[in-house]
């Protein structure tokens, strides 16, 4: 790539990707691979995007991990799966796209850099794995850890977790699931040692270890530099160029106080992610949505997608995120209710103080229920799980760990809720029923019924109202010395509620895009020359969640996609 004017450039490339996460990288890699020449530009200063921010899993069927464990899913029933839960807001050809091109992208990465090593562990079920296709072993895809120090000089422009834990302190999924069981099984006890061994030896040999997202996105910018792959940061999208017939034929980018006149003979990648952070955006097309309550990548404000609307792109189902209950504490701090909802003893209400969903359903599913709730006019945002002291100091609960007080500890831990979460009001303590009703502004003689009917079927052991624990997925982070890991009664008091509002893990509505990942306009015909991928398109899952690793693994496969189909373009061929 010269530095000098290229005709009507300032650069020429054969590719430029706009965005720097999981489906960017995998983009640049791909069409590297083919031997273009590439360009990532990123807008803020640190690569990863909300992929860094993830938990890393990529969804991907048949993936060669899978294959070298001797589990091979059946294509067709993974697009009759696909299908189902999308119910028909997706092309079968895009469905069947991704289902036959998501292993071929992970092989391709595994064969391409040492770098690019991914795994499987059979158990994390898909999210519907009743429905057929789907699957209890799950066909979610993982990377091992990696200590951070290999990036060099780039540990420091990755993008980093809000809530950074400290050096020494991370969990593979695996370990994840036997942390939350920390006092039902010596495992869980196992990752605590772990763990302190971990701290030990961070401070001994400046190990700087991380796993899931962090550890996804710092082996994609390895393999990039292995490759001399490009990155631009701070150099953000102002607009894409065009000529008369409306092809993309590059885009203008803010560099370091210039503008910069960027071509692209074969295409560019849109890969900048949604528009989670641009809450007027968001409350025009989610009026529900009121406050930033978003975990996606704080530069996520949308550029991608208005860029390709002003060269003429439709855009699909801006009205949808990639929804996840969360608790948002009083410094803004936003986190995950995961676990917390597949707990036996505890149930959710809204502000009728009933309940109104399995609370253990997928976190898609939960959001939407929300939603439709909170429009009949019945408060659900907020809404409140309930659970009681016993259960408080026998599960991990908003981060809590059940173990005796240690002084120091990086998360709490005691048999006493922390005085900081009562005082802020994002968790309410009572003595009674009818003291806790009052507390989070429902009224009393529903919240009791609520209260009585749950401990009715806990005790009778399955939940005729809303069938928690009939699933595999629910019972994941449930209890297994229980009959049904996802039901027990709640006992003594005190008894505490946990606010809970409608998080998200970033928009998933964007533009419309065909099998190939190009860009659409309303009339279904192509934008010659752009693509777009990840939260900047619309997505191949619809309005669901296929299981973990939904959001990334399509974005890395129509990375993949795109990229290869621009590598089928002739130099100018989509002016043409």
């Amino acid at each position: 790539m010269s530095a000098e004017l290229v005709g009507d450039f300032d650069h020429l490339v054969d590719v430029l990707v706009v965005g720097s996460g999981g489906g960017g990288m995998t983009a640049a890699l791909t069409a590297a691979a083919a031997g273009l020449d590439v360009l990532v530009v990123e807008k803020s200063g640190q690569f990863g995007g909300s992929t860094a921010l993830s938990g890393g899993g990529i969804w991907v069927p048949g993936a060669p991990a899978q294959r070298r464990a001797g589990y091979v899913p059946d294509p067709e029933d993974v697009v009759g799966y696909l299908s189902r839960i999308t119910d028909g807001l997706v092309s079968e050809r895009r469905i069947r796209q991704y289902v036959e091109s998501a292993p071929q992208m992970l092989e391709f990465l595994e064969n391409l850099s040492p770098w690019l090593e991914f795994v499987w562990k059979p158990g994390y079920a898909d999210y519907y794995p009743e429905l057929p296709g789907g699957s209890e072993l799950g066909s979610t895809i993982n990377v091992p850890p990696i200590d951070l120090r290999k990036l060099g000089d780039d540990e420091d422009k990755l993008l980093k977790p809000l809530a950074l834990a400290p050096n020494g302190i991370w969990l593979g999924p695996r370990e994840l699931r036997s942390f939350y069981r920390i006092r039902q099984s010596w495992a869980g006890k196992g990752v605590l040692v772990k763990l302190v061994s971990r701290m030990v030896r961070a401070r001994l040999f400046g190990e700087r270890v991380a796993a899931i997202g962090q550890s996804l996105a710092a082996r994609l910018r390895l393999a990039m530099k292995d490759r001399e792959i490009p990155l631009w940061l701070n150099s953000p999208l102002a607009e894409l160029l065009t000529d008369a017939d409306g092809s993309v034929t590059g885009a203008l980018l803010d560099r370091n106080g210039t503008t910069q006149r960027i071509g692209a003979q074969r295409g560019v990648i849109l890969a900048s992610g949604g528009f989670d952070h641009d809450l007027a955006w968001r409350k025009e097309h989610q009026p529900l949505v009121d406050q930033d309550w978003s975990f996606g990548n704080p530069a996520s404000m949308g550029d991608g997608i208005r860029a390709g609307q002003r060269v003429g792109a439709a855009a699909d189902l801006l009205d949808e995120a990639w929804w996840f209950p969360a608790i948002q504490w009083p410094d803004g701090r936003m986190q995950f209710m995961l676990n917390e909802r597949m707990m036996p003893a505890q149930f959710i209400v809204n502000g009728d103080g009933k309940r109104f969903i399995n609370e253990a359903a997928p976190y898609m599913d939960f959001g939407h229920a929300m939603i439709e709730g909170q429009k009949s006019g019945v408060t659900h945002i907020p809404c409140w799980l309930v659970t009681d002291h016993r259960s408080f100091n026998r599960y991990v609960v908003g981060g809590h760990l059940p173990i005796p007080k240690i002084p120091g500890a990086p998360v709490p831990t005691g048999r006493k809720v922390p005085a900081a979460w009562l005082d802020s009001g994002v968790v309410k303590a009572a003595s009674s029923w009818d003291e806790l009703a009052s507390k989070i502004g429902v009224p009393a003689d529903e919240f009791l019924t609520t209260a009585r009917r749950f401990n009715e079927l806990a005790r009778k052991g399955h939940d005729d109202d809303f069938n928690r624990g009939d699933s595999s997925y629910d019972n994941y982070y449930g209890d297994p010395t229980l009959p049904n890991p996802n039901l027990y009664p709640l006992g003594d008091p005190p008894y505490y509620a946990f606010r809970i509002v409608l998080g998200d893990l970033g928009t998933s509505g964007g533009l419309r895009t065909d099998e190939y990942a190009r860009v659409l306009r309303p009339d279904d015909t192509v934008v010659r020359g752009l693509y777009a991928v990840g939260n900047t398109s619309a997505p191949v899952m619809g309005r669901s969640y296929a299981g973990a690793g939904a959001t990334i693994g399509p974005a890395m496969t129509f990375g993949f996609v795109a990229a290869k189909h621009a590598a089928t373009q002739t130099f100018n061929a989509h002016r043409r």
